[in-house]
C-alpha cells in the first residue's frame, strides 16, 4: 500500500486536489480527512463524501486524538495498519506534523518529504504526482507480510507462520527516562539487499518456503512497530527456528542507524555505544 497526504493552509485547496487525485491512482483507495471536530461522516458536501464521490472506497474523519467513524478513539497509525492489507493507496488530507511523504500547498511546514509543492490545487502537476506516488516504498505492515505469504505458491505445503514483531520501547525499567520515539535511517537500497539475501539463505533451508524481513524508516513513535519478521514453513520447529535467526540476522548484518528520542535528549545510538 501507497501513502502520502496532501497537506496546506484551508484555503489552498487540498480536498480539492484529493478529488483530482483519486481518479488517477490505479487500485482501491481509501482517504483519511484530518478534522479538529466531530464530524458527519459522507455526508453530502462534507469533505469525506467529496473523497467517496471521486472515487475513494473507504472514507474517514480523524482528529488528533482519534477517529470517529464509529467514535472509538484510534490513532493514525493504527488506522493505516488496518487499512494496509486490503488497499493499494491511503492518501490523508492533513497531518503536516506527521512524517509522511506529501504534496504541499502553500509553502506549509511538514514533517514528511516533499512529493511536489504548488501555491494552490490548480499549479499541481497531476500525472507528475501520481508517477511519484507509484515510485514509493510500500507502506508495510504485518498482516500485509502475512497476507503476501499466503498468497505463496507453496503455501499449500506449509503448516506453519511464525511472525516476529519489534516495536519502540518506551521504558527498560520504571526509573528510566522515557523515549518518545526512535529515528531510522540507512543507506538507499544496502539495506534492502542486504535484508532480500538474508531471506533468500532462510529460505534455502529444508522445509522453509518463504520469508519476508521488513524495517521501517523514518520517525516512530514510542509503542509503533518498527520490524517484521514472517515464514512460512512445513512445520512451527523450522519456523520458530527461522524467525529467530532472522531478526537476529537482521539487526547483525543491516546496516540501519537509529537516533533516540527522549524527554530530555535526542542521541544516535551508535555514537552512545
Amino acid at each position: 500500500m501507497k501513502v502520502f497526504a496532501v497537506v496546506g493552509p484551508s484555503n489552498a485547496g487540498k480536498t480539492t486536489l484529493v478529488e483530482r487525485l483519486l481518479p488517477r491512482l490505479d487500485g482501491r483507495v481509501a482517504t483519511v480527512k484530518h478534522l479538529d471536530h466531530a464530524p458527519d461522516i459522507d455526508t453530502e458536501g462534507k469533505d469525506t463524501a467529496r473523497h467517496r464521490a471521486a472515487g475513494a472506497s473507504t472514507t474517514y474523519g480523524v482528529s488528533d486524538e482519534g477517529w470517529f467513524a464509529t467514535g472509538d478513539p484510534r490513532p493514525l497509525s493504527a488506522l493505516l495498519d488496518d487499512l494496509a492489507p486490503d488497499h493499494d493507496y491511503v492518501v490523508v488530507e492533513g497531518f503536516s506534523a506527521r512524517d509522511l511523504p506529501a504534496v504541499v500547498l502553500g509553502g506549509r511546514e511538514h514533517a514528511g518529504p516533499t512529493i511536489a509543492t504548488a501555491p494552490e490545487a490548480d499549479g499541481v502537476d497531476l500525472d507528475a504526482v501520481s508517477t511519484t506516488v507509484d515510485e514509493l516504498e510500500p507502506y508495510v505492515t504485518l498482516d500485509s507480510l502475512v497476507e503476501a505469504v499466503k498468497a505463496d505458491p507453496d503455501a499449500d505445503r506449509a503448516g506453519a507462520i511464525a511472525t516476529f514483531t519489534g516495536r519502540v520501547r518506551a521504558k527498560d525499567s520504571a526509573d528510566d527516562t522515557p523515549t518518545e520515539a526512535l529515528e531510522f535511517e540507512t543507506y538507499e537500497g544496502v539495506a534492502d539487499r542486504t535484508m532480500a539475501a538474508i531471506a533468500e539463505e532462510l529460505e534455502a533451508r529444508d522445509g522453509v518456503h518463504r520469508v519476508l524481513l521488513h524495517h521501517r524508516t523514518g520517525l516512530i513513535e514510542a509503542g509503533e512497530d518498527i520490524v517484521f519478521v514472517v515464514v512460512l514453513a512445513g512445520h512451527r520447529r523450522e519456523a520458530f527456528r527461522t524467525v529467530e535467526d532472522g531478526i537476529d540476522r537482521l539487526k547483525a548484518e543491516v546496516p540501519i542507524f537509529k537516533k533516540e528520542r527522549t524527554t530530555d535528549e535526542e542521541f544516535w545510538v551508535h555514537e552512545r555505544a
